[in-house]
């Protein structure tokens, strides 16, 4: 049987890029090289608080709350002002220096380039839907060898709405001329990948590595190399 007509959708970052090991990479470059260890000596202090502000800040600016500017520095600020240190120029620094050292990373979800190739090899068309930053998303994907596998790369600036919101899903389907009935979101954000691409007509799986989630969601993998043969019975 032919795929052909058969569309799979990536969401990029914890989906196929690891974004953790990667973030963890250039966050400990900027800790050497930036002065940044004489304000704060400990990375694993610097990095928990880096960690827990990213994470408040980057909910705000998927919620439209927070300009992408202002996430890009002020999670540098916010985790400064967690040790008393006040330095606009570190915080430029910081800022730039993540952006431009981040998506240079290379570190892949496990077996994520295998599976990329056993689906092209088995027909589907292959694309990616993904929230992240237009300008970063595209190097992320050339320096970690996967650009190749993608026909659309959709970024949610591009459309001015992120996932879930069903025009970024039905951008990506007209831009790939693919039929919702034929097409598959997979990603690990339950809310941003799952429902939003159910809504929108498609099929969704879940890329959830925690084993102890105990969610019902009936497509759920927590190993990306079982893909090929869901996404095959998902999509005859």
């Amino acid at each position: 049987m032919g795929y052909s007509d058969k569309h799979v959708f990536f969401d990029l970052d914890r989906t196929l890029w690891d974004f953790e090991a990667n973030s963890e990479r250039a966050l400990r470059t900027l800790h050497q090289g930036t002065g940044l260890v004489e304000y704060i000596p400990l990375f694993d202090k610097f990095h928990k608080a880096y960690l827990k502000n990213n994470k408040h800040l980057w909910h705000k600016y998927s919620s439209g709350k927070l300009s992408k500017e202002e996430l890009r520095y002020e999670r540098f600020r916010a985790t400064l002002r967690n040790f008393n240190v006040v330095n606009e120029n570190l915080t430029v620094q910081l800022g730039d220096g993540y952006v431009e050292l981040s998506p240079k990373q290379t570190a892949l979800i496990p077996h994520a380039e295998r599976v990329l190739e056993d689906l092209k090899e088995m027909g589907f068309n292959l694309h990616i839907i993904t929230n992240g930053f237009l300008e970063v998303q595209h190097v992320k994907l050339k320096y970690a060898n996967i650009h190749q596998h993608f026909q659309v790369i959709l970024c949610s600036e591009e459309v001015g709405f992120n996932k879930p919101h069903p025009t970024i899903f039905s951008q990506a389907l007209q831009q790939a001329n693919a039929a919702a009935k034929n097409s598959l979101m997979v990603g690990d954000d339950y809310r941003a990948d799952v429902l939003g691409s159910i809504k929108a007509g498609m099929q969704a799986v879940w890329y959830q590595k925690d084993r102890s989630n105990k969610s019902k969601y009936e497509y759920k993998i927590d190993c990306l190399s079982k893909l090929p043969l869901l996404t095959a019975q998902l999509l005859k």
